[in-house]
């Protein structure tokens, strides 16, 4: 079952005992059709004790609740919707259904600008590498020779013509 529901997104319960009530879906499951929201649906597990490193006792967790029951909020407009998909190049993405701004994570896109930020800045630095190891040799080989004269030719000038 494919799920338009990622792990990550803000949703907002539509049904069950936590009607109403919104948080981050921390953990999907395709096969079932089930996500578990942090903050809903909280059940509790009796742990038995397995040694010096795990005490026994009751915790409460949240428990899945069926991808019918929630419905995503976009990030834009602050409702609640329902998901339409857009294609944008050869990417299939989700958009809001309600104001038409995507759904796909901030980090996704943070991550394709970043990549294009390193191959911009890579090839920036290999021009730069280029330049200054051309640049360097220049002037070694400049610096080095008039320096070399000039030194000899004060020390000729200063032995034969100091004081004539």
């Amino acid at each position: 079952m494919k799920l338009n529901v990622r792990k990550g997104d803000t949703v907002l319960m539509i049904a069950g005992k936590d009607k109403g009530k919104t948080g981050k879906v921390t953990a999907c499951n395709p096969d079932g059709g089930r996500v578990v929201v942090e903050g809903c649906n909280i059940i509790t597990k009796h742990t038995k004790p397995r040694g010096a490193n795990q005490p026994g006792g009751i915790n409460k967790m949240s428990g899945p609740v069926d991808v019918s029951n929630v419905q995503i909020i976009c990030p834009s407009c602050n409702k609640a919707t329902r998901v339409a998909h857009k294609l944008e190049g050869d990417k299939k993405i989700r958009v809001c259904n309600k104001c038409g701004a995507s759904l796909e994570p901030k980090k996704a896109e943070k991550k394709a600008k970043k990549a294009k930020a390193d191959k911009a800045e890579a090839a920036t630095e290999e021009v730069a590498e280029k330049k200054t190891a051309k640049k360097p040799a220049a002037k070694k080989t400049a610096t080095k020779k008039p320096a070399a004269e000039k030194k000899a030719e004060a020390t000729e000038t200063d032995a034969n013509g100091g004081e004539n």
